[in-house]
């Protein structure tokens, strides 16, 4: 008998929000599938570069009455924060041919991490072969389509209980470099996916626990962020980003001193985003 499929993601959280908050995590996984490891021209060991390593970790730790996504499945099988049709890859995926009228390659997809990831492992290409187009519809059906629709139905949960729905996407970054580079950088997509009082709150909070923090750069959010945010529809989603060596050992490969500290700094975020909501949601009674 051939083993059942592992989830491509955990839902956490009870069945009916009792928070206006919606937390994803789509780049944790670590459960790399045998078929793509067949596939591999590097080590698997070699791809832990493209994980938000253990980040999963930190939002766990940092975890109350939320509804939370979090990925199961690696970023190199899928990426979920990458459009299904604009960050299509011809060089990897025989789906991406033709191109669809109109629609360029993207920056993504031209820095070889588009849908499918082409880069990894320090591999110029990943991958021995260019998949089907059929195995890539595969695993947006088993993947990426239904991360996004339960993306979808938490906010839509949330919103219709409180009028207001927050999504904070969760990732973490490799340490920037400069005089006094960035820790954490928060992304709304240049005021297009959160209202700017719900940025300018949760940037005070990161201040407030002494971290240097940059928005919008050189991360302003992507696929997540573009499809769920509807700001005038009382949605907001806001991309948080977490350098590594705060969380992480000197390796950047497994928790380290500063896991409790950070899972503090998320759980600061998360309740001042719950003030957010809750006030917008008194304002909305009122009116």
């Amino acid at each position: 008998m051939i083993p059942a499929p592992s989830p491509s993601f955990r839902r956490i959280g009870p069945a009916d929000p009792v928070s206006p908050v919606v937390v994803s995590v789509p780049h944790a996984g670590r459960d790399y599938p045998p078929a793509m490891q067949a596939l591999l021209t590097v080590p698997v060991a070699r791809l832990t570069a493209l994980e938000d390593r253990h980040i999963d970790a930190v939002a766990l730790g940092a975890h109350g009455q939320e509804t939370m996504l979090v990925a199961m499945r690696p970023r190199g099988w899928i990426d979920l924060n990458r459009s299904p049709l604009r960050d299509r890859d011809p060089q990897v995926d025989g789906g991406a041919e033709p191109r669809i009228a109109g629609l360029s390659p993207s920056d993504k997809v031209r820095s070889g991490i588009g849908l499918i990831p082409r880069r990894g492992g320090g591999a110029e290409n990943m991958w021995q072969r260019k998949l089907t187009g059929a195995e890539v519809a595969e695993r947006i059906a088993e993947d990426h389509a239904p991360y996004h629709a339960a993306v979808t139905a938490a906010l839509a949960a949330a919103q219709a209980r409180f009028g207001v729905a927050i999504l904070l996407d969760l990732h973490s970054m490799p340490p920037l470099v400069g005089l006094d580079p960035a820790r954490i950088v928060l992304g709304d997509r240049y005021g297009r996916t959160a209202g700017g009082r719900l940025t300018d709150m949760v940037a005070a909070v990161v201040r407030d626990h002494g971290l240097p923090l940059a928005i919008n750069h050189p991360y302003a959010g992507g696929h997540i962020l573009s499809e769920h945010a509807r700001p005038r529809a009382n949605i907001h989603a806001l991309q948080m980003e977490i350098d590594r060596s705060l969380y992480l050992d000197a390796a950047l490969d497994r928790p380290g001193r500063g896991l409790n500290d950070t899972v503090a700094l998320v759980r600061a975020v998360l309740d001042r985003m719950t003030d957010f909501a809750m006030d917008a949601t008194r304002r909305i009674a009122a009116e």
